[in-house]
């Protein structure tokens, strides 16, 4: 067997060796005009070689290399030029003809920045720098048995942050030691003139933790000290709830941007998250950061030690089968949630809203859930993530927050099962706890994900979750809230000081609309008031009783009508026409928020008690 795979890759026309690894070499230096450059010299024999571009890059969900930014592609051998041809069934794949006595090919990239599926990932001042974007390798190969030999070049007194090994610098150059592609692909690089490193390691805790923050200005740098102890209690509180660490150390990489997409993609030893600005410099600056970095944190365990069997691909070109998503990212919702919680980063009141509002965007009576299991949400999104409108009827990723709201019900469950002597923390520790070897994958499936929650306290767990999943009903799935204590109700006012504090008036749970700020309608919910006067996804809202649109006035329009029993006219554009409509509707505006129970226990309450010293 081993003699065949020897003889396969020699007809690919390319031989792997352990210690004959590709060169890299990456010119970041015109970073700030949104350009990269890279040089790869890839080990090769004589005759028909394919190379392909990262497609299926992990954490994405999609086959979503951004091949559409890679540009200037050119093979050499020996100095002379190589005709190459793309394949005309996988674009991501590229043939080209090794000359005879070559033992090595060069091949030259440029990279574009754009705004595709991963968003913008530079601007003047910085770089978020993810190793796919800048690469090829050959086909046919698993990635965790392909070296990278990696150099990089910097912008003039750039500065920098990652968790990829450095072996060597010289001044703005750095030279990395020889890793795995799997690694290099896992390990992004943050660079920027503004930059700062925040250790968040607690006292006593063996393993390195830092937050490496580049910004677009350094006065944003700035991060108060009680938000720096609420991320190292964030790593105390994870040590508590998982029982085991699987990372030699760990960096945040933090860019603050208002010029590049905001989110967060999840590694073994770091995270690539993307917040506004000046968001440390705003009063919910805990909450607005903690929450993202507390869910990237919590994929460490959750989506890269354990990961679903059909996630763990060989390479970055097999498709990825993301039914159990529900698991990966709700899961993952639950734990980022619930460590906010307990670290501080979330106050009580943060952490309800926030459940909150998964319920309520979830139900009672959102028409997609009537016609769109749960599962369809994970088992559908590589094809259906970007989908513009009518989100309330399509669906998007629900997965996430129906996702959270299922394993808060698990939660609850085996605390009432079990009679209190069991809790989440057993199964958490058993499934995601064992020895720490650094970054390494360990899959499952759903069979094995319901034997360790047999393992933990006995229940028809298979039963419960194939309900939740496949479920097509109306009503959001409450039952851990409701087991926790507590129940979702609807208010006139938002609460004070929780997650929904400063948003945008959800017009979505009185008239069924969501709106941008300038008035055009993103959604109208099918069955909802205002979709039942004529008014639709896509359309702008001009008007408010016989005044120009602004939020306020609706607000207005909507209390009046519940005080004087009077109607709301609207006056709307589509597709260059003007339309007038009238909603009768009476009820006030509604602000979800959970309300406790006082004939239950509070299990959110003590759920969210922190379990590590102040």
């Amino acid at each position: 067997m081993r003699r065949l795979m020897v003889l396969l890759l020699v007809a690919n026309g390319w031989l792997f060796a352990q210690n004959n690894p590709i060169q890299l070499d990456v010119d970041a230096s015109s970073a700030p005009k949104k350009i990269l450059h890279a040089h790869l010299t890839i080990p090769a024999k004589p005759g028909a070689l394919t190379l392909v571009y990262p497609k299926w890059v992990p954490g994405m969900h999609e086959p979503a290399g951004p091949l559409s930014n890679l540009t200037g592609l050119k093979f050499t051998s020996g100095g002379k030029t190589i005709p190459w041809r793309r394949d005309q069934v996988d674009m991501f794949a590229f043939h080209v003809v090794v000359p005879e006595g070559a033992t090595r090919i060069e091949a030259d990239l440029d990279y574009v920045e754009g705004s595709g599926p991963t968003g913008g990932s530079a601007t003047a001042k910085l770089l978020v720098l993810n190793w796919y974007q800048v690469l090829l390798y050959p086909a046919g190969q698993t990635y965790d048995k392909i070296n990278f030999s990696t150099k990089l070049r910097l912008p003039a007194g750039w500065k920098s942050g990652t968790a990829l090994p450095k072996q060597s610098a010289d001044g703005d150059a750095i030279v990395f030691r020889e890793v795995t592609l799997e690694r290099l692909v896992d390990s992004p690089l943050l660079a920027g003139e503004y930059m700062r490193v925040v250790d968040i390691t607690p006292p006593g805790e063996p393993i390195h933790h830092q937050i490496d923050i580049a910004a677009d200005s350094e006065a944003a740098l700035a991060m108060d000290e009680s938000v720096r102890r609420g991320f190292v209690k964030l790593i105390a509180e994870s040590g508590k709830l998982f029982g085991a660490r699987h990372y030699r150390e760990y960096h945040f990489l933090l860019t603050l941007s208002d010029h590049t997409a905001h989110f967060g993609v999840e590694h073994h030893e770091s995270n690539d998250s993307r917040l506004p600005e000046r968001v440390f410099l705003s009063p919910g600056a805990a909450r607005e950061a903690g929450g993202l970095l507390a869910h990237e944190f919590a994929h460490s365990w959750s989506g890269k030690f354990r990961r679903p069997r059909d996630l763990a691909t060989p390479e970055l070109q097999t498709p990825m089968q993301t039914d159990l998503l529900w698991v990966y990212e709700g899961n993952t919702s639950f734990l980022g949630d619930l460590l906010a919680a307990r670290s501080g980063l979330f106050s009580a009141d943060d952490y309800r809203q926030t459940l909150a509002d998964n319920a309520a965007s979830l139900g009672p009576g959102r028409p997609g859930r009537t016609w769109r299991p749960l599962l369809d949400t994970a088992v559908g999104i590589p094809a259906m993530l970007g989908g513009q409108g009518w989100s309330g009827w399509r669906r998007g990723s629900d997965y996430y927050q129906e996702g959270e709201l299922v394993w808060l019900e698990v939660a609850s469950l085996i605390h009432q099962q079990s009679g209190g002597k069991k809790s989440i923390e057993d199964f958490l520790q058993l499934f995601y706890g064992g020895a720490n070897n650094g970054p390494e994958v360990k899959p499952y499936t759903f069979d094995e994900l319901v034997a360790l929650l047999n393992q933990v306290t006995p229940y028809d767990w298979a039963g419960l979750l194939h309900e939740r999943l496949e479920s097509t009903s109306a009503e959001a799935p409450l039952g851990g809230i409701v087991g926790s204590g507590w129940q979702l109700r609807f208010a006139e006012e938002p609460m004070r000081g929780g997650r929904a504090s400063g948003r945008a008036r959800p017009f979505v749970y009185s008239l069924g609309l969501s709106l941008s700020a300038d008035g055009t309608v993103s959604d109208s919910l099918v069955g909802g008031v205002a979709y039942k006067a004529g008014i639709t996804s896509g359309m702008k809202i001009l008007g408010v009783n016989g005044r120009l649109y602004k939020s306020e006035f609706l607000d207005d329009a909507i209390d009046a009508a519940r005080k004087n029993s009077s109607r709301i006219d609207l006056l709307v554009a589509q597709d260059e026409y003007y339309r007038s409509y009238t909603i009768d509707y009476h009820e006030g505006a509604k602000f979800p928020r959970l309300v406790r129970d006082e004939s239950k226990p509070d299990y959110l309450g003590e759920l969210t008690r922190a379990r590590s010293q102040p």
